[in-house]
């Protein structure tokens, strides 16, 4: 390798750091962003420095139809469809390097060390493991499937024991390297273990599963870097698969719960039939008229702004900025602030992202340790489209899925206006206690239509 591929790998691996340092700051996330595609650019411009290609048609021929195929899908993409978008591009990252270790292995075989046989197993399990959960994950996401977990008795047994046959089978092949029909054996176990993985694993985690798959695939990359030599491909590929796993961590923590519950705990699972063989009572809500929440802004003097998956959804998030505006407007003791759970929405940040993009200052977007302080004094907090972020039963039932979980404390606030479509819960499928609370405005319809009523009315007061 060339002494100026070197320094350009060496240039890109500080541009991919660097990039994850800016995106841990909404205020520098563009600038990170911009330094992440310009490592990778000059890491492919260093490669083909590096190396003698030799089919350099199939490479522009590839490059070409990823573009032709990229570029409109990121153009038009919505936001709401980012984690089902992160979701395909793990799966398809994930799938070229199994694929690629799959083709080391034919190449080099039978004569392969068993240092290098067992990096070479590693990550094509987590590699083709991968790439069915993130398929899986997809297809909740878009809810192309129920976004519930499928449980059945005795799931983690199996589950752990195709992943056990995955690991099985890697060692044969390390003390047995010559033995090919261990590999698509192998292959078909990772495969079938990544599908039931996530298909255990309810919507309401699917936040935590996405940096969980993003980890996974990024480590299955550093692998394939040691096999091919690839110093900027290990580089990447831990920086990558350590991120991801912080991160899934981090989410876990703010949830209360344990990785391990995250991952075997199926929580949203339909629940089960009372003992006493009595019928489940129902209660009811009164619904309010845009109007009435209007009525009570119009002596609010500190409000809180609760975003959620609803508001992505529906697209709302001009129309949350134009009512904070119209509050504010009312005169300077207004004060308007966004309380953001650190799960809310369907991939960290969402809800950030979002409400960037309507020009909402930095400074209003408070995380939950800085929000809930504030719900007490708060004359009213409207939640837009959150559910399980802001259930009390997190606080008071400990038999509820989300007992334990740290929330945001709504239900503490003067008053709160709840806009949502229907009474269906939330992605772990139990019923929301705010919505029954005597303080609670229940306004039903679409989130953008709904807040775009209520502005409406209240400059008109």
């Amino acid at each position: 390798m060339n002494l100026a591929a070197q320094y350009l790998y060496a240039l890109s691996a500080t541009l991919f750091i660097l990039s994850l340092k800016w995106m841990s700051e909404v205020k520098t996330s563009r600038r990170g962003n911009w330094a992440a595609i310009a490592g990778m650019m000059i890491a492919v411009a260093a490669t083909f420095m590096a190396y003698h290609v030799l089919h350099i048609g199939l490479l522009a021929a590839a490059a070409v139809v990823g573009a032709v195929i990229g570029i409109p899908i990121a153009m038009k993409l919505p936001m709401t469809a980012v984690p089902q978008r992160t979701a395909m591009s793990h799966a398809f990252g994930s799938l070229a390097v199994a694929l690629i270790g799959v083709a080391e292995y034919h190449q080099r075989a039978p004569n392969i060390d068993a240092f290098t046989m067992s990096i070479l197993a590693s990550e094509m399990i987590l590699g083709f493991l991968t790439f069915t959960g993130s398929c899986v994950a997809f297809a909740k996401l878009q809810e192309l499937i129920p976004g519930r977990p499928f449980v059945y008795k005795g799931r983690n047994v199996v589950n752990l024991a195709t992943l056990a046959a995955a690991a099985a089978l890697a060692v044969a092949l390390v003390l047995h390297p010559g033995r090919e029909l261990l590999v698509p054996a192998m292959a078909a176990c990772a495969l079938l273990f990544g599908f039931l993985l996530v298909m255990a694993i309810g919507g309401a985690d699917m936040p935590t599963v996405i940096a969980i798959l993003n980890s996974y695939a990024g480590l299955s990359a550093a692998g394939l870097g040691f096999v091919l030599n690839s110093k900027i491909l290990v580089v990447a590929g831990t920086l990558d698969g350590s991120s991801g796993l912080i991160l899934a961590l981090v989410m876990s923590k703010a949830m209360n719960r344990s990785f391990l519950n995250v991952l075997f705990g199926g929580v949203g699972a339909a629940p089960a039939a009372a003992s006493n063989g009595q019928p489940k009572q129902t209660r009811s809500v009164k619904a309010y008229l845009p109007e009435d929440a209007a009525a009570i802004l119009e002596e609010a003097r500190t409000v809180v702004i609760v975003p959620g998956y609803g508001m992505a959804v529906a697209q709302a998030q001009h129309a949350v900025k134009e009512l904070a505006d119209a509050i504010r407007a009312r005169g300077e003791d207004r004060k308007v602030v966004y309380a953001i759970h650190p799960v809310a929405g369907r991939m960290p940040g969402h809800m950030n992202v979002l409400l960037a993009e309507a020009q909402v200052p930095y400074d209003r977007l408070l995380e939950m340790n800085e929000a809930n302080p504030i719900f007490p004094e708060a004359d009213m907090a409207i939640v837009v489209g959150a559910n399980d972020v802001v259930n009390p039963a997190a606080r008071t039932k400990a038999d509820s899925p989300l007992y334990g979980m740290p929330i945001l404390d709504v239900d503490k606030a003067r008053s709160a206006v709840f806009i949502k479509r229907s009474m269906n819960p939330g992605f772990a499928g139990v019923d929301n206690e705010l919505f029954y609370l005597p303080q609670t405005m229940m306004v039903f319809g679409d989130a953008k239509k709904v807040l775009t009523a209520i502005t409406a009315a209240l400059k008109q007061a």
